[in-house]
């Protein structure tokens, strides 16, 4: 037991304040005081849902100005679908069902709201049958 040494005392610290304890205003006032230095950065959007934010351009492309818009089908392809589509004797939910579309796509089609796809404008040309003249660039 000689070699035990029973004088040395061992001091157990307190551990440091926590991260979120650190960067407390009362932390960072406190080390502002002390004189020490203190480095503060701000995130931008921290902490908010901002991370779907509208851009000014997709804003204007929503209000669709003259210089920036979708074009869409215009009513003379409309009516020929509309046309080859009663021929045939088939309602706007049996040609969606025929060409695996929703019935609103051939709605929007035929009204003159739908944005142009080729591949749409293909299938209902081969679910028609024929080449109808408004779907001639698509088709021949």
């Amino acid at each position: 037991m000689a070699e035990s040494d029973w004088d040395t005392v061992t001091v157990l610290r307190k551990k440091g304040p926590t991260a979120a304890q650190a960067k407390s205003k009362q932390a960072i006032l406190a080390a502002q005081r002390r004189g020490e230095d203190v480095e503060t950065s701000k995130k931008w959007a921290a902490g908010q849902n901002k991370q779907h934010s509208i851009t000014k351009n997709t804003a204007k492309l929503d209000r669709e100005t003259e210089e920036l818009h979708h074009d869409r089908v215009t009513l003379e392809v409309g009516k020929v679908i509309q046309q080859g589509r009663q021929s045939k004797g088939l309602t706007q939910k049996d040609l969606a069902t025929k060409i695996n579309e929703k019935p609103q796509v051939i709605a929007d089609y035929e009204s003159g709201r739908a944005i142009p796809n080729n591949q749409v404008l293909g299938k209902i040309e081969r679910a028609i049958g024929e080449c109808p003249v408004g779907l001639h660039w698509v088709c021949c």
